[in-house]
């Protein structure tokens, strides 16, 4: 009986693991299957049949880390960019000394435009393995979006001894160069780039071209965005640029050919009217030319008809009006220009000079101040800020003139003339103390100025 009992449990176990061995075996074998259906699909582009295969095969194991990883890499090329993220993420969880999901997470990053969690996920990739070109030129691109340039430099180089013929990271290493003013060095990498890729690295010829003319050689600038017009001969705004390089050397007429040519060809494109007034407009200003004028105004009213029109192109639009002696106009075209983003800052100026000229000084003072706001210190303020202030005392506001005269003092240097300016506002303000340190401080540095010597006679004694 016992040996009966002993035989019965014997057999019944012997069936269970058989059993769990079967399932095993089935489940292994249906998972290779989705892995490989997955992987067809793959080479087929149906991209919604392998993210169903593999998916599957994630049901079936769920610590596969390849099973992860080939399904989050689907999802990458279709741009899911959120479920790629919790696929490659896992799959770094299942195996943290996989490189493959680390440079994927640092891709997917990127394309979220997360530059520094890039830069940590590429970081981990090298530290497990420091021979792979592609994912040192991956590093370098993160740090230089992340706004890190410097720290760029070293993956870009040791992409390139690896992979001498990897044209991304000589382009990379090129913009790193350019940033930083190394002109002869950017030259040298966006040129070896161009030669690695001819045909495809428009960016690279774009970046060149740019090189070139910051180093003053317009010749080879204009010849690399002619390049990139035949390359690319459906696009207006390539033609533009070869007519813009021109008449930024100084080839005015060659410009005006271009650009009449682009005109012809993209009739529908307001870029090229655009364009071509800003070059007659430039030829006005410079030679006093009135035909050149007229035919600025023409070009820049048909850009400026159109509904998608810039607000840099209806800024031309104003100045050209302003040129033509039409306040109106070009107060009607400046405001339009203004009312659309971005706006160039010097719309808000020459709006400015508008107001400013029928007596409107609020209005122009408000035009003052934002553009003030939207230039900051990337240029020269003092002259804007004097006027500013001096529309404020003209407006019964002293104590705002006090701060923009502040303001002109802090930049150009405290001059005579705006020390008195100055004092003049503070004393306005009832700020009698600040109206005497100022006269005293310009006096201690010219002590026979007249015009400060006069207003410390008339300032109230403290």
């Amino acid at each position: 009986m016992r040996r009966s009992l002993l035989a019965v449990v014997f057999v019944a176990v012997a069936g269970v693991a058989g059993a769990l061995a079967y399932a095993a075996w089935a489940n292994e074998r249906e998972f290779d299957r989705l892995m490989a259906a997955g992987d067809a699909a793959v080479t087929a582009e149906r991209h919604f049949q392998a993210i169903e295969a593999f998916s599957g095969a994630v049901t079936r194991k769920p610590d596969s880390m390849v099973a992860h990883l080939k399904r989050g890499s689907v999802y990458l090329g279709q741009g899911e960019l959120d479920a790629a993220l919790r696929d490659l993420r896992r799959a770094t969880e299942i195996d943290p000394s996989a490189p493959r999901p680390l440079e994927l997470v640092g891709d997917v990053n990127i394309a979220l435009r997360r530059a520094e969690r890039a830069v940590e996920s590429y970081e981990a990739c090298v530290a497990l393995d420091d021979r792979n070109a592609r994912v040192l030129y991956k590093l370098g691109l993160a740090r230089y979006r992340a706004g890190r340039a410097a720290a760029a430099i070293e993956p870009l180089q040791q992409a390139i001894a690896l992979d001498p013929a990897l044209g991304e990271a000589h382009y990379m290493l090129g913009l790193v160069r350019r940033d930083q003013n190394q002109w002869p060095a950017a030259r040298a990498s966006l040129e070896t780039s161009v030669r690695l890729s001819p045909g495809s690295q428009t960016a690279s010829r774009e970046a060149l071209a740019e090189v070139y003319g910051l180093e003053g050689d317009h010749t080879r600038s204009i010849n690399q965005l002619e390049a990139l017009a035949a390359l690319e001969p459906t696009r207006p705004d390539r033609l533009v640029a070869v007519g813009l390089a021109q008449a930024r050397a100084g080839r005015t007429d060659a410009a005006v050919t271009t650009l009449s040519r682009a005109v012809e060809r993209f009739p529908d494109a307001p870029q090229g009217y655009a364009a071509l007034g800003k070059v007659w407009l430039a030829s006005a200003q410079t030679r006093g030319d009135r035909v050149a004028l007229n035919k600025a105004l023409e070009a820049l009213q048909q850009a400026a008809n159109r509904s998608d029109a810039t607000s840099e192109t209806l800024a031309e639009l104003g100045r050209a009006w302003l040129l033509a002696g039409d306040g109106q106009a070009a107060e009607r075209a400046l405001r339009q220009a203004v009312s659309r983003l971005p706006v160039p800052p010097d719309a808000y100026l020459q709006l400015a000079n508008v107001t400013a000229r029928d007596g409107r000084i609020q209005d122009a003072r408000d035009a003052l101040v934002k553009y003030a706001t939207l230039v900051g210190d990337a240029q020269p303020m003092a002259t804007v800020s004097t006027r500013i202030a001096e529309f404020s005392i003209r407006l019964g506001e002293p104590a705002l003139a006090v701060r923009w005269f502040d303001r002109a003092i802090d930049e150009s240097g405290p001059s005579a003339a705006l020390l008195v300016r100055l004092a003049e506002a503070a004393w306005k303000a009832g700020d009698l103390a600040r109206a005497h340190q100022v006269v005293d401080e310009g006096l201690s540095a010219e002590p026979n100025h007249r015009a400060l010597l006069q207003l410390k006679r008339r300032l109230p004694p403290l």
